[in-house]
């Protein structure tokens, strides 16, 4: 999938290596894909494939700009020794309910990455990808990640961007309205180019605050004069979205392996979502194949 345009129009369209570095479009809208579905994932070969290869055949498509041993890197770099199981996102099956034509339920476990959020199967591939784009796809040498969370996305993004070489994180919050544990996550994140700031309001309040900082127009000026452009961590990134759809695949690929599904069954996924991006993913999925 080649080109990506804001969905407040067509008149800009651009490589998924700009989409991710930038963010947000200039005109406020979010990057989606112009071939989504053109593509289809071949799901008889699913049960042979581990995580790591659905990720690098998804993110192949999804993201063609970059070249196959970029994806292999990234995906490599986030998920090997990461997260406690080598599934990364392992199913469960839960007892059957009584009656011989009762569903099979299975638990998909989100949990298994290094700050227990399901939001670390993004965040940990995120800046690997943004880490491999440059200047030339973004116009400034410094990224700035400006992020706001209800909790769980904060540590997840200070986690994923600590360290990471030419970028700076800051993490807005709504003060008072995060659990105690995740407040004591996200300040005590170590990493030279890590900040967080409590606001007064509640999470709407912080992601529209997020929101105008990058419809700003003279602070974009006065940043891209410094070298540096804003980006997010956020679902408002198409590169949160994309890693997220490689684990409906994932699944499906352990449901063959179960034995639970033959390839082409249909199966049906229930996503307990606040922000809309997983089960969006789970769309992005659907279209795939």
């Amino acid at each position: 999938m080649g080109t990506y345009h804001s969905t407040r129009g067509r008149t800009l369209s651009c490589s998924s290596k700009v989409a991710i570095r930038t963010g947000i479009a200039p005109d406020g809208g979010l990057f989606v894909s112009d071939e989504l579905g053109t593509q289809q994932v071949d799901i008889s070969s699913l049960a042979a494939k581990s995580y790591f290869e659905i990720a690098q055949d998804v993110l192949g498509m999804l993201l063609n700009d970059y070249t196959a041993e970029e994806i292999s890197a990234c995906v490599d770099e986030a998920y090997r020794g990461t997260f406690a199981s080598e599934e990364v996102t392992p199913l469960v099956k839960l007892d059957a309910a009584p009656g011989a034509d009762a569903p099979q339920t299975y638990v998909m476990e989100l949990f298994g990455g290094p700050t227990s959020a399901f939001k670390d199967v993004a965040l940990q591939m995120l800046p690997r990808l943004m880490a491999r784009t440059s200047a030339k796809d973004g116009g400034a040498e410094r990224i700035m990640i400006v992020t706001a969370t209800s909790g769980d996305t904060g540590k997840a993004a200070l986690a994923g961007f600590a360290d990471a070489p030419g970028t700076g994180i800051t993490v807005f919050y709504p003060e008072g309205k995060v659990s105690r544990v995740q407040n004591l996550q996200m300040s005590t994140q170590e990493g030279d180019n890590v900040a967080v700031c409590g606001i007064r309001g509640n999470f709407d309040d912080a992601q529209s605050a997020v929101k105008r900082i990058f419809a700003d127009k003279e602070l974009a000026e006065r940043l891209e004069a410094a070298g540096t452009v804003l980006s997010s961590a956020n679902s408002i990134n198409v590169g949160r979205l994309v890693p997220q759809v490689v684990y409906y695949f994932a699944a499906y690929a352990q449901l063959l392996r179960a034995g639970a599904i033959e390839a082409g069954d249909a199966v049906e996924f229930c996503v307990p979502t606040g922000n809309f991006g997983d089960i969006l993913a789970g769309y992005y999925a659907k279209r795939m194949g």
